[in-house]
């Protein structure tokens, strides 16, 4: 049974970034207090909390002592080290469940545990060396894309190939023993489904999210999407039967891509984050609850909120030199500027958001 909390509890929160930085700004609205643990010294999080640890993750006596000071602890981020989690599960409660860290942070248990539930995925299969490639491709057929199963993200740790590609030498730039290979999905827009999941089994979906990405990294967000009201309430679904299955505590997300046909479009379920997510930036002002209150609702055994959207909603990441100017949008009616207090900006790294309200025509 997740803990009830009260204002003045403590939530623990691993990871630093600008995830942890919102999630801890909406417990404060809330009356509940956060204590952020990263080993980044600048992490933008430790801004906007009064107590803060910088240590590695596999510092255990720190991991002790950061537990001690807190209710239950969650995570800004899905690849938390298996043993960090098992030193803070065994003292506070860890929520999201550090079990549901073993599927999600493995490309091919995910898929093997969303297909188990009857919902579709691209065709794939597990690769742990080149000869297995070789055999992976002649049963998916190219272009496929080969991925790492742990640690990728934006694009990272990951390749499309194509026919005339050498694949021995796919394999060793990737570098590793450990892949899965996905058949390319011819699909017609990329959407996600935030959801929030209570201790009660409530659960509470945000409306579906179109996204757009430039270099393998998001950009733009678009709530409602552009999908019909059938394929809309059918992501819904399939959001609902994962965090179910899972038994999930707190916010996710579920990357799908709409494919069309020749009847009607279809969803397949790309990847699940457990987490707080991008894609969801823009319930900041564009929903009547955000996907960070949500979360923080959940994880304190609190009731979640039903959203409403606010209007027709764009949420825009300011990714590197995309922070120099920031000062345009401060005079751009509807729309609300979220800057990260990172420093200086680099090539892919996102550095703020924009969300931009219209009113509904």
């Amino acid at each position: 049974m997740t803990k009830v909390l009260k204002p003045g509890d403590t939530i623990g929160i691993l990871g630093g970034g600008q995830l942890g930085r919102m999630l801890a700004m909406s417990a404060a609205r809330l009356g509940l207090r956060c204590q952020v643990f990263s080993p980044d010294p600048d992490s933008p999080a430790f801004d906007v909390v009064q107590n803060a640890t910088c240590a590695e993750y596999a510092d255990v006596e720190a991991l002790e002592l950061f537990a001690s000071d807190c209710d239950v602890i969650t995570y800004e981020f899905e690849n938390v080290p298996a043993a960090t989690a098992m030193i803070l599960d065994a003292r506070r409660p860890v929520l999201p469940a550090q079990t549901i860290l073993q599927t999600t942070q493995d490309r091919l248990a995910e898929k093997d545990f969303v297909t188990s539930l009857g919902i579709g995925t691209a065709g794939y299969a597990g690769v742990s060396n080149a000869g297995e490639l070789h055999a992976a491709v002649k049963k998916i057929g190219l272009p496929a894309v080969i991925k790492t199963r742990r640690f990728g993200y934006d694009g990272k740790g990951q390749a499309i190939i194509r026919e005339g590609d050498d694949l021995d030498q796919v394999w060793k730039d990737l570098g590793t023993n450990s892949a899965i290979l996905e058949a390319f999905v011819p699909f017609e827009r990329e959407v996600s489904v935030i959801a929030a999941r209570g201790a009660d089994g409530q659960v509470e979906c945000f409306d579906v999210t179109e996204n757009e990405h430039r270099d393998h990294i998001l950009k733009f967000s678009y709530a409602p999407a552009r999908i019909s009201n059938a394929l809309a309430a059918k992501a819904r679904e399939i959001a609902e039967k994962i965090g179910t299955a899972l038994g999930y505590v707190g916010v996710f997300a579920v990357e799908l891509f709409v494919v069309p046909g020749k009847d009607s479009a279809t969803l397949v379920v790309n990847e699940i984050a457990p987490r707080v997510h991008n894609s969801g930036h823009w319930t900041l002002d564009g929903a009547s609850v955000s996907q960070f209150e949500q979360h923080i609702r959940a994880i304190a055994g609190w009731p979640l909120a039903k959203p409403v959207r606010h209007g027709q909603v764009t949420m825009i990441n300011l990714i590197g030199d995309d922070i120099l100017d920031y000062g345009k949008w401060l005079t751009v009616p509807g729309a609300t500027v979220h800057l990260y207090g990172k420093g200086a900006p680099k090539p892919g790294r996102k550095m703020g958001h924009v969300v931009e309200v219209k009113p509904a025509t």
